[in-house]
């Protein structure tokens, strides 16, 4: 029986390749229809017209890097793209985030055979590849930086109009991101001022080892200062702090970041419920929240909390999420005050923040 999901393998090294492929094929649900070694063979491929449903790439190849070939399908024959790499040297972090923001909308690490989280690596190879398979990818990359969609408040999602909620000062912004998150962050964060007077705390499901890739490549494309968040640190305007592998981010009374080992939720360890819910309790209605693209359903009910104590919240929109499960639960609870494409997430944290000091002026 013919199996449904079609995939392109790219990647130089042989011994990668065959691995890929064994792993690949090993599910009944997958078929790898192409196996190459470098960007300009991948590009040869689908130009024979036998589309793939995923590309799987390494990012270092001769001929044409995982980068260039990713921009190139995006702009003539778009396709999902998932970037396999390695995470232990930052030249190739720093190419697979400019990838991600070319249209690759994911990054998965490659699984090392005889290696210790050999098997975790596997799962997660496959679970990626059969999610990104589904997602459409035609134009929307280029929609999200350039088009400006309708807008929704929440009266349009069942929940309370934005227009009633209580302008406040706001003290800390909270964001949550899993699957296809880093292009979205940068798109937010590149369309703030760098002196945007509220700090920002994130939490992005991503795996070990690729966050300080990220956080470069954030401080190199957007004008904010962006960290890995530090135990005790006092949040400062104008500044992005990301949760580190395996420390839940919060804040404590006062608003200094708060950084702990508390069990996992929903097996997750940074969590977006435990940031939503430390801001809610520290800073009520003084905070924002925003839930962006990710599978599962991290942060929605406290998304909803932080709305019902008077904070204001967004959710991104279906349009523009590689996967909609977040914020699509936290609108199915009423959670968001605003459901907004991509683009136009920062203009409404600048408003909204300007709104609030005005507010605190009076």
């Amino acid at each position: 029986m013919k199996r449904g999901i079609k995939v392109l393998v790219v990647d130089d090294s042989s011994v990668t390749r065959t691995l890929l492929v064994q792993l690949l094929n090993s599910d009944p649900g997958m078929q790898v229809i192409g196996a190459v070694d470098n960007g300009r063979a991948a590009l040869d491929f689908l130009d024979t017209g036998n589309m793939p449903d995923v590309v799987l790439m390494d990012i270092h190849m001769p001929h044409l890097d995982g980068f260039e070939t990713t921009r190139r399908i995006m702009e003539t024959r778009p396709v999902p793209i998932i970037i396999c790499t390695a995470t232990a040297d930052p030249t190739e972090l720093a190419v697979t985030f400019r990838s991600m923001e070319a249209g690759a909308v994911a990054c998965v690490e490659k699984p090392v055979a005889l290696g210790p989280d050999f098997e975790a690596r596997r799962q997660n190879l496959l679970q990626t590849t059969r999610l990104m398979s589904e997602v459409k990818v035609v134009r929307r990359w280029s929609r999200l930086r350039n088009a400006a969609p309708a807008t929704h408040d929440a009266s349009t999602t069942g929940g309370p109009a934005a227009t009633r909620t209580n302008a406040h000062a706001v003290s800390h912004i909270g964001i949550g991101a899993s699957t296809g998150g880093p292009p979205v962050l940068q798109t937010i964060l590149s369309r703030l001022p760098k002196d945007f007077p509220v700090p920002l705390l994130i939490v992005q499901h991503i795996a070990q080892g690729f966050l300080p890739g990220m956080v470069d490549w954030l401080n190199q494309t957007t004008g904010l200062r962006v960290h890995i968040a530090a135990h005790g640190t006092t949040p400062l305007g104008g500044h992005v702090y990301v949760a580190p592998d395996d420390f839940h981010l919060g804040v404590g009374p006062g608003g200094p970041l708060v950084l702990t080992r508390d069990p996992p939720e929903a097996g997750l360890r940074p969590a977006v419920s435990h940031l939503f819910r430390s801001l809610a309790q520290v800073c009520a209605a003084r905070c924002m929240g925003v839930l962006l693209t990710g599978m599962g359903k991290d942060g929605a009910a406290e998304l909803k909390r932080m709305r019902d104590l008077g904070a204001h919240t967004i959710a991104q929109d279906r349009e523009t999420s590689v996967v909609h499960g977040m914020p699509g639960e936290a609108i199915e609870l009423g959670a968001a005050t605003q459901v907004l494409p991509a683009d136009k997430i920062a203009d409404a944290l600048i408003a909204h923040v300007a709104r609030g000091r005005t507010a605190g002026d009076t």
